[in-house]
């Protein structure tokens, strides 16, 4: 059984904290390699495919062992359908579904040129659904595992 939402939900915000840190770094290596002078130059739309594929590096070769730092820390793991920590492939197919989190408002919003908080809220509304949705599931996983074949148990002592 999947551990209770809330911790699954937090472990998610400690994450997203810790890829502040990651995406600050990239960036930063980004930006002096390429000389980049301001965040809105034309090279932005390379940024941040930079940062998708630093993203991806980290979360596929973090899941293949089992666990990123915030996962350790809510004691929780990732495991394919074996119990056993998934491959590299499909901790990167894992990845490619995580998208699913935050892609969908994103390209829903874009047309409607809306003003940041309102993208935010949109994304934020999203989000929140798509954590719901995952009471909806046999096993109270989140619907992006169960497009991975992944699963998320609590950590036994």
């Amino acid at each position: 059984m999947a551990p209770p939402l809330a911790r699954r939900m937090a472990c998610w915000l400690y994450e997203a904290m810790l890829l502040f840190g990651i995406a600050f770094a990239a960036t930063l290596v980004f930006s002096i390699a390429g000389q980049m002078k301001s965040g809105m130059d034309d090279r932005r739309p390379l940024l941040i495919g930079f940062l998708v594929i630093v993203f991806g590096i980290y979360f596929t070769w973090c899941w293949a062992k089992g666990q990123t730092l915030a996962m350790r820390t809510w004691r929780i793991r990732v495991v394919d359908r074996n119990g056993a920590a998934p491959s590299q492939l499909r901790a990167l197919f894992r990845y490619a579904c995580s998208w699913l989190w935050v892609l969908p408002p994103i390209a829903f919003v874009a047309p409607l040129k809306l003003s940041a908080t309102q993208v935010s809220i949109a994304v934020g509304g999203w989000i929140a659904v798509w954590a719901l949705l995952s009471l909806l599931h046999p096993q109270r996983q989140f619907w992006h595992d169960a497009l991975a074949g992944t699963q998320l148990v609590p950590v036994q002592d």
